[in-house]
């Protein structure tokens, strides 16, 4: 099992070190042991249980419209595709923030993906809208979904329409074939 010294535990659930000692004082969340020289540690449980606990609140959390286009070629899809999930949003009653990307999509390195992901983590994100699931990554979005899951955050697809396999085997190719083609 993982353990979190006091000051990891405090930035992973967003609260300050004096505020975990006050809980340990108090009784709300005691630390999982204490080590000889008074050192507090916390574990991966503690941290799953108070996420979850955080989740439900939605305390502080943002909503992240998420948009990308493969090439700036396509800069006129991406404003197109920003100004389709602000619209969504503004309907919805979402309070937002965008982050785009110009990147492939199976390009993991990217400046607005990176930062999404940082957020997911630092537990700043309550949901994150797509207008195609493809547009937050191409290959691995179960591993996206995953990560989102465990740090209480939900993706909403505006266009969830099921592509046919052949559909998604081309597109993919053609993703393949332009990455290697740069």
């Amino acid at each position: 099992m993982k353990y979190y010294s006091i000051g990891e535990f405090a930035n992973k659930i967003g609260k300050t070190v004096q505020t975990l000692r006050n809980w340990d004082k108090n009784g709300s969340l005691k630390p999982h042991h204490i080590t000889e020289g008074g050192t507090r540690y916390y574990s991966q449980e503690q941290l799953n249980h108070f996420l979850g606990l955080k989740s439900k609140t939605k305390l502080n959390k943002k909503t992240i419209g998420y948009c990308r286009v493969s090439s700036h070629k396509q800069k006129d899809d991406l404003e197109r595709q920003i100004e389709n999930v602000k619209t969504y949003m503004y309907a919805k009653g979402y309070q937002f923030e965008i982050i785009s990307d110009i990147g492939s999509g199976i390009n993991y390195n990217k400046k607005g993906l990176n930062q999404l992901i940082d957020m997911i983590t630092n537990l700043e994100v309550d949901k994150i809208v797509v207008l195609y699931k493809d547009r937050l990554i191409r290959f691995g979005y179960e591993l996206i979904e995953n990560i989102c899951e465990k740090y209480g955050t939900t993706i909403e697809i505006i266009d969830n329409t099921e592509k046919t396999e052949e559909q998604e085997l081309v597109e993919d190719l053609i993703q393949i074939v332009t990455v290697f083609s740069c």
